[in-house]
């Protein structure tokens, strides 16, 4: 005898002596009253054993039935769990979440994302990974890619996160004696602090309705990271070209004055690749929707 063969019997026999009525237990399982009998009767023959009585009038349950029917309500119970396991799967996140991410928009951006996630999702685990190097989603195992460029990677999965806009930021100390910076052609004369190019001098673009200009400007500091060129203008060695989320802290609390907000300049965006379909689970998709949530209420 094959144990396999009495699971769906097992399930059949405990809703009978549950409702103590085949026609009650065939209700409830979606089953005709023929079938139910029919299982019943064929587990019985596979056990070597009655586990009903029968009459026209009522059912009771044998002895060795009460005994048998314990058994099946501990396996009833554990297929319960089961299913129980697999909807919290893909409803409770859980499990290991690997991001990588750009460094300094990593540290800024989905660090304190990742804090607030992990506080509020005891089950996950996180790895994130902090580098400039290119992704290969191919080739490199993440759940999550952030990836910052001008035009949407290609990718077969991806969803956009936020804007990344740039600006020229100053202390007030810095600017005070300069006087006013009313327009893009006031610029040039001052010191500026670049992210590291081949050149020190670099175009800065500046656009307001239909106007586009760019300016010519020349660095006195570069640096190839951001938080270093905002930690040069909180010193006052100059003008800074950054990005929004670097100097959002330091401009709310007066430490950075922005110049001519009205003006756009560079607007990049940050972008999230997911390897595929098959693997957006609960995890993936709660902390991407979480994240992009949250940077929309700090950026947007």
């Amino acid at each position: 005898m094959n144990p396999i063969d009495n699971v769906t019997s097992m399930v059949v026999f405990a809703r009978v002596v549950d409702t103590l009525s085949f026609t009650e237990a065939a209700k409830s399982l979606q089953l005709s009253k023929s079938s139910v009998s029919r299982e019943i009767s064929q587990l019985e023959i596979r056990l070597g054993a009655q586990l009903l009585n029968r009459t026209t009038r009522k059912i009771t349950v044998t002895e060795v039935g009460l005994s048998y029917y314990d058994y099946c309500t501990r396996i009833l119970s554990e297929v319960k769990n089961a299913e129980r396991f697999i909807r919290h799967f893909h409803e409770e996140p859980v499990g290991s979440l690997h991001l990588i991410s750009p460094v300094t928009f990593g540290c800024q951006c989905i660090v304190p994302a990742l804090n607030r996630f992990i506080a509020n999702n005891i089950h996950v685990n996180i790895d994130l990974d902090l580098t400039d190097k290119p992704v290969n989603m191919l080739e490199d195992q993440y759940d999550i890619a952030i990836v910052i460029d001008r035009e949407p990677p290609e990718h077969p999965l991806v969803k956009p996160l936020i804007d990344v806009t740039w600006g020229l930021y100053a202390t007030p100390d810095y600017l005070q004696p300069l006087g006013n910076i009313e327009t893009p052609d006031d610029l040039p004369r001052y010191d500026y602090i670049l992210f590291r190019g081949p050149a020190h001098t670099i175009s800065l673009p500046f656009r307001k309705d239909k106007q586009k200009v760019d300016i010519n400007v020349r660095s006195r500091f570069r640096a190839n990271n951001s938080v270093a060129l905002m930690q040069s203008a909180l010193a006052g060695s100059g003008i800074a070209y950054l990005p929004n989320y670097i100097a959002r802290d330091a401009q709310a609390s007066g430490q950075l004055v922005r110049l001519l907000p009205e003006w756009r300049m560079d607007t990049y965006h940050a972008w999230m690749l997911f390897q595929s379909e098959h693997t957006l689970s609960s995890r993936v998709r709660h902390f991407a929707d979480d994240l992009q949530q949250q940077l929309h209420r700090e950026l947007g």
